[in-house]
């Protein structure tokens, strides 16, 4: 039998590429974006509470209703702004699943859809997979968006802007005064945005969270995505969430519905649990966060990598051109292969990379972690 791929340019990912040689060559994996430490006792036990009292079935298609009000809640007390828990917020198996919804839900064949290089990697399968046409546009040195080449971009074609912030990888954040940039380009149009927000909790140096889904002028026309494996150390449960105006919604659970229907009600639970009564955990994640990012950022900075800014997310941008000419892959290669430490080469998240010796490090980890990411460092 012959199967036309509807991906045939796509291979394995480069995560599984690292990781792998990260457990070949028993290197300390810095490069996927995990924490190696363990979720909140009291989340554990809240799952586990939920799973013996029968929670396995089915839960409702757009969430469990106590995880919806939380949400609500959650979103009340961050932005004080007023969110529909039965018409404006969905439930999903992770925020990856939430992005192919919203994509799906508003683009078709032929469609536009700009996305910002680098940019996470799922965006620009599930654009295609809809017949999306991905426009996309490299962000300036400093990570920030080019909105003169947005602009130009933009036309009778563009169905949808996909924005992420905090960014992946590099930390940088969207200022309150680009959203009148971009409210300039789209006001007058059909434009569709999609706000990647997973790591709205971790922001650093008292900066804030700044999404056009909390701008009434955008209100109507955004679907903003987060994720509770970010917030709450559990990436493996994969759940998150969509918060969208009740238009959008609509067509986002049509496809939500078809795809995985619902996440698990006793992890849907136990998470409204510590939404409702552990919330200290959430104000306190960007504090958490921001130790473990000046810790990591201490332990390098008498080596020769150059520190690239980060005002979120739990990723590091270095430049290691002081280092070695080679290309950020083989720079990776050779880190896991001579010193024993994996970091994931950023050229990956573009269609045309620019002439950069750039790679990021995750400092989710545990503190001892990243001394021993010091120690194989220093070797360098």
């Amino acid at each position: 039998m012959k199967l036309q791929s509807k991906f045939p340019s796509l291979g394995t990912t480069i995560f599984s590429k690292i990781s792998t040689m990260a457990n070949q060559y028993n290197a300390l994996n810095l490069g996927q974006g995990f924490p190696d430490f363990s979720p909140s006792p009291y989340l554990l036990e809240k799952a586990h509470a939920h799973t013996q009292a029968g929670a396995n079935q089915y839960a409702p298609m757009s969430g469990a209703a106590p995880l919806r009000c939380a949400i609500q809640s959650l979103h009340r007390d961050f932005y004080q702004a007023e969110i529909d828990a039965d018409q404006e917020i969905t439930v999903t198996s992770g925020a990856t699943e939430a992005i192919f919804c919203a994509i799906s839900a508003v683009v078709h064949p032929g469609d536009e859809v700009i996305v910002f290089d680098p940019s996470y990697d799922s965006y620009i399968p599930n654009i295609e997979l809809n017949g999306g046409v991905p426009v996309r546009i490299n962000l300036n040195e400093d990570f920030e968006i080019p909105w003169g080449k947005v602009k130009e971009s933009i036309s009778a074609k563009t169905r949808c802007i996909i924005i992420n912030s905090p960014h992946n990888p590099s930390g940088a954040l969207l200022k309150t005064e680009e959203l009148d940039l971009l409210w300039d380009m789209v006001k007058d149009t059909n434009i569709v945005i999609i706000s990647d927000e997973v790591y709205q909790h971790l922001i650093f140096d008292n900066k804030t969270h700044v999404s056009p889904f909390n701008d009434e002028r955008f209100r109507d026309r955004t679907f903003a995505i987060s994720s509770f494996g970010k917030t709450f150390h559990v990436t493996g449960w994969k759940v998150g969430y969509c918060v969208a105006a009740p238009n959008l919604t609509q067509e986002f659970r049509k496809v939500h519905q078809y795809i995985t229907y619902c996440t698990p009600a006793n992890l849907q639970l136990a998470i409204a649990d510590m939404l409702d009564n552990k919330r200290d955990e959430v104000r306190g994640l960007s504090a958490f966060y921001q130790q473990k990012r000046d810790l990591f950022q201490d332990l390098i900075k008498d080596s020769k990598f150059k520190l690239l800014p980060c005002s979120g997310s739990y990723f590091q941008l270095v430049d290691y051109s002081e280092l070695d000419d080679c290309d950020d892959l083989e720079f990776c290669e050779k880190l896991i292969k001579e010193h024993g430490l994996a970091a994931i080469p950023i050229s990956v998240f573009y269609d045309t990379p620019p002439a950069q010796k750039v790679i990021r490090f995750c400092f989710a980890k545990e503190d001892e972690t990243l001394l021993q990411a010091k120690e194989k460092l220093a070797k360098l």
